[in-house]
């Protein structure tokens, strides 16, 4: 996750602080990214976005700090891209907390629009999908592993 130097998206994101109210203090920084691992998986959970049931998402912690990145904080914004790196919407982040896998409630599950919704939709599809992201970073997946899960609102369009 990064801001991006990509003509689109920085025209995109001038897009947005053009629309914000008169008086209203633009936000300085965002990051730019896509839902997932793969082009398939950026279209289908950014159109949840677009969509408005998509409105929660689930990282492990484990994975940022193989990266060495920092966690998002309330307030972020972040421009979601589809599969092909073209902006669909701007979200800002408006909740972040860490939960170990296996405490991920109901609630997250459906705010994250996945699926039918259901805790154990989320479970299957994110063992899977955190499965990936620990043999690429060295690590074994268990039902105690971390989990950043965010709550956002759509800030744009």
């Amino acid at each position: 996750m990064s801001v991006s130097q990509d003509p689109a998206i920085k025209a995109y994101w001038q897009s947005f602080l053009a629309s914000l109210p008169e008086g209203v203090q633009p936000p300085e920084t965002y990051q730019a990214w896509g839902f997932g691992d793969s082009p398939e998986m950026a279209d289908a959970l950014g159109s949840l976005v677009v969509a408005g049931i998509k409105t929660a998402t689930a990282s492990l912690v484990w994975a940022y700090e193989a990266e060495d990145e920092p966690f998002p904080e309330i307030g972020d914004y972040s421009i979601i891209l589809d599969g092909q790196g073209r902006p669909l919407c701007i979200i800002q982040i408006t909740r972040v907390y860490v939960s170990p896998f296996n405490e991920v409630d109901d609630e997250q599950a459906y705010l994250e629009g996945e699926g039918d919704r259901s805790l154990a939709y989320w479970q299957e599809v994110h063992w899977t999908f955190f499965g990936r992201e620990c043999m690429q970073i060295g690590r074994e997946p268990s039902r105690e592993m971390p989990v950043l899960c965010e709550r956002f609102e759509l800030a744009y369009p």
